[in-house]
């Protein structure tokens, strides 16, 4: 019996469907294994507007210092420049929802806020883990190559989490998801397996625009951009330099991150809490004082936000921003330890502290602590003097 060349490459094409369907349901029943609450897929060519969008941001340096932005903009903007050989991406979210409003703590000046994803362990890690089990199973299963990026690779994770159907990108550029509202982490797996394709998700914000009006510090110059420059966000994680003085005001006891233009988001009412105890906030995290964040040497800094993706901006760093919050407290009773912090080894820390203790002294007793701190040789530190008003 002779089978005809139709008849073979139908044979063949109904084969691979086959196949197709059985690894996609296997990666996803792998995924609901390892905890994550979606998994979609996607695509490589379908985010086609990604470039041009990621050229008007880094055109309108609305990255600030985040050069690798910039320098990995091809690879950043095509999956396939990344990954020449990738067929599919699947991407995964993991929900991590608070148990409360974050923005409940905004009112209590002697606490730190820090962002709800960074309470407990980092996420990178609880993924990765989880991620890489997933691609192991799969890998073997599919014969495929695999590879997992967990927000260290340069992946479009969001605009690709709406082309696989996960969300859409909101009017603050996060992903906001119809099932568990903007709390949900992403990771992704490229692989050469052909696997059937999801469902783009279509935009549901409407005429909102809570999350636009909910930022301290206007960082949205419209709906769909955002100007990391004047984001706490990125000022708090991100910037390494001085903060604008005319921001820190606005900054509030923000000590790590913001989560205002999220948990403004109509769409978190049906919400939940995270599952997983690794993303559950710890209790000493969700309302640390700003007294007892201000004593932190850098051993203490390490020791206390061990595991946390706190630990990766530095004492220093952190210490800054802990200052902001002390001088935007109004309380008094943080004078002494500022002076301490204002005779810190770090620069930063020294130059953070004359703004905060310029925030809570009386006008005569910062210039008597003025007159008795002459001769600082950091041009950083120098400047705060001079903004401060002290000759030296």
């Amino acid at each position: 019996m002779r089978i005809s060349t139709s008849e073979g490459q139908a044979g063949f094409a109904e084969k691979a469907l086959r196949r197709r369907g059985k690894l996609t349901a296997f990666i996803r029943e792998e995924a609901a294994a390892q905890g994550f609450d979606l998994c979609r897929i996607t695509r490589p060519d379908s985010i086609p507007k990604a470039p041009e969008r990621l050229e008007t941001f880094l055109s309108d340096n609305h990255h600030g210092t985040m050069d690798w932005m910039s320098e990995t903009r091809e690879r950043r903007s095509d999956p396939k420049t990344l990954w020449s050989e990738v067929r599919s991406i699947v991407i995964f979210g993991f929900n991590y929802g608070p148990e409360e409003d974050p923005r409940d703590i905004l009112g209590k000046p002697d606490k730190a806020a820090i962002s709800v994803y960074a309470r407990n362990r980092d996420y990178h890690d609880v993924i990765k883990g989880r991620l890489k089990e997933i691609a192991t199973r799969f890998a073997a299963r599919a014969g495929e190559d695999v590879k997992v990026f967990v927000d260290t690779a340069p992946v479009m994770e969001k605009p690709l989490a709406e082309a696989a159907g996960l969300g859409w990108q909101g009017k603050h550029t996060n992903l906001v998801s119809r099932a568990y509202g903007s709390w949900l982490f992403l990771g992704s797996l490229f692989t050469t397996a052909e696997l059937d394709f999801d469902m783009a998700e279509k935009d549901h914000c409407g005429s909102c625009r809570a999350c636009l009006d909910a930022c301290p510090t206007a960082a949205f110059p419209a709906p769909y951009r955002l100007d990391a420059r004047r984001c706490i966000s990125y000022l708090t994680i991100e910037h390494k330099g001085p903060i604008d003085p005319a921001l820190r005001p606005l900054i509030g006891n923000r000590i790590y991150g913001c989560d205002d233009c999220l948990a403004a988001c109509p769409w978190n009412k049906f919400a939940a809490s995270a599952s997983e105890m690794k993303l559950k906030a710890r209790e000493d995290l969700k309302e640390p004082s700003v007294e007892f964040l201000l004593t932190l040497d850098d051993a203490g800094f390490r020791s206390f936000f061990s595991g946390s993706p706190v630990k990766r901006i530095g004492r220093d760093r952190f210490v800054r921003n802990v200052l902001i919050a002390a001088g935007n407290s109004g309380d008094a009773g943080r004078i002494e330890q500022c002076l301490k912090l204002a005779g810190d080894p770090s620069p930063t820390v020294r130059g953070m502290a004359v703004w905060a203790l310029k925030r809570l002294m009386l006008p005569e007793e910062f210039l008597r602590f003025s007159q008795a701190h002459a001769g600082e040789d950091d041009p950083d530190v120098q400047e705060e003097w001079r903004m401060a008003g002290a000759a030296q």
